[in-house]
């Protein structure tokens, strides 16, 4: 579980309703069709832009990420690897069929391994692999992005909305304010959602994204060095070259080589 997401989106979203109770009621600040303009809008926006499954799909994965992502080390898939190729050195690679990996395409090229699969064939497979879960990612990036950028706007169109109705019922104060009401939430819901959740969300995306193609290539590499026969420390060297210049310096495994 992802704290970080939780703490925000919970701290944000009490600071806001700390500023209403404050103020006033809480009742003027809910207004239905403020959120069906804002809501309803956003997601026809996306809808238009990209499918349908593709939007049902990227709200999963930013679901997913946002609230459950556990962010994997390089260097953890660099220790794994090692053993997994000390283990084929001493066992052979049926070794590894009883060790379970939580990573899948780590998994998955394992389970090549010890099945004696042809190394061209576990390349271009985990590539594969990698490259549709990238894909997912950013697909799941740009749909919330969409929405990010798509609230406020419609905030902005609920806002002149408002104010349209507010102009044309100037004879009737009964009516003023529920259409000022529907000028000013809007945009405030605009804000909070795009600001709150589909931005930070895009961005969490972002991140992960950046982390997976590099913690995937890694690990296409290691699967590679240990289907070729290279010994665990010179798996570890060669891995190594995926972490930052500060983490090499520190990194005791390979010291200890």
């Amino acid at each position: 579980m992802d704290l970080a997401t939780i703490i925000g989106i919970t701290v944000g979203a009490a600071v806001i309703a700390f500023a209403i109770f404050m103020g006033g009621s809480f009742g003027a600040f809910v207004d239905a069709p403020s959120v069906l303009i804002v809501i309803g809008g956003g997601f026809a926006a996306t809808l238009i832009r990209f499918p349908l499954a593709g939007v049902l799909n990227a709200l999963i994965t930013g679901g997913r990420v946002a609230f459950t992502h556990k962010k994997v080390e390089p260097r953890e898939l660099i220790d794994k690897i090692a053993q997994m190729g000390d283990i084929v050195r001493r066992q052979g690679p049926l070794g590894l069929e009883g060790i379970d990996f939580d990573e899948p395409n780590l998994r998955k090229g394992a389970q090549y391994i010890a099945d004696g699969y042809d190394g061209a064939f576990i390349r271009e497979s985990m590539e594969l692999e990698r490259d549709q879960y990238l894909a997912r990612l950013s697909e799941g990036q740009r749909v919330f992005k969409s929405l990010g950028d798509a609230a406020p706007a419609f905030g902005m169109i609920g806002t002149i909305v408002g104010l349209v109705q507010m102009l044309g019922n100037m004879d009737d104060p009964s009516k003023i304010g529920p259409a000022m009401a529907v000028a000013l939430l809007t945009t405030l819901y605009g804000a909070v959602l795009a600001n709150l959740i589909c931005l930070p969300v895009a961005d969490k995306l972002t991140a992960k994204l950046d982390v997976e193609e590099v913690n995937q290539t890694l690990i296409i590499d290691g699967i590679m060095s240990i289907r070729d026969g290279k010994s665990p420390n010179l798996i570890r060297e060669m891995l190594v070259a995926y972490l930052p210049e500060h983490q090499r310096e520190t990194e005791p495994e390979l010291k200890a080589a």
